[in-house]
């Protein structure tokens, strides 16, 4: 089984990759969404035993993911951050000062709550509700998608729902994967983060969806 999957939108090449990322092979821009960083650090604060290596696994595979594609920029659609500052976003400057020669952009989510000069230490660009680079537009919420989308040549990404699919297996068994979902109009991109819910969803007709196995894509659909 492959470890990646080329999908095709409005003739531009998107690699979908088993780390939950996507490459924007023309433009060289690493997308993904919905990290959730700082999210086992609340847990803990909490009073509710969540192992700190979560986060670390996730950072590793966000290095190496930026190390893999060498892009010339990332862009993040979405909840970078869970909730408040906490000591994970401390961990996270440092990581980020190691990579502070890669530009990143976030398209802000409901979760990313922390004050504007937070990111601007940081150096990540911050963008409000959407942003467009050319035919494609970057949203965290897919309900802030318009319904009826005039322009042909208009397409979205957008994250937050952390969508999964249900594999069907001999008999009643099933089970449920992280997976990229593709509409004619938009893709919901799956949580990057590993300690974050999902939600089923049910490709219509003319819809794709790519399963997450472990270290391989697959179609669905």
């Amino acid at each position: 089984m492959a470890s990646f999957i080329q999908h095709t939108i409005l003739q531009n090449d998107f690699i979908l990759h088993h780390n939950r990322t996507v490459f924007w092979e023309q433009e060289k821009l690493l997308i993904l969404s919905d990290l959730h960083l700082g999210k086992t650090g609340h847990f803990r604060k909490s009073g509710i035993a969540v192992p700190a290596a979560i986060m670390k696994e996730d950072m590793q595979r966000f290095i190496a993911a930026i190390q893999f594609f060498k892009p010339q920029e990332v862009v993040i659609v979405g909840d970078l951050f869970h909730s408040v500052e906490n000591k994970e976003h401390e961990l996270f400057l440092k990581w980020r000062n190691d990579l502070k020669y890669v530009p990143m952009r976030l398209v802000k989510g409901n979760h990313d709550i922390v004050p504007d000069k937070w990111y601007k230490k940081a150096g990540i660009i911050i963008e409000e509700k959407q942003w467009t680079h050319h035919q494609f537009h970057f949203v965290h919420q897919p309900e802030h998608i318009p319904e009826n989308i005039d322009d042909a040549d208009a397409y979205y990404f957008s994250g937050h729902l952390h969508p999964a699919i249900s594999i069907k297996g001999l008999g009643k068994q099933s089970l449920r994967f992280p997976c990229f979902y593709f509409t004619g109009q938009y893709c919901v991109l799956p949580a990057f983060g590993k300690f974050t819910g999902t939600y089923r969803v049910e490709p219509l007709k003319n819809e794709q969806a790519f399963a997450i196995v472990e270290n391989s894509v697959i179609p669905c659909s």
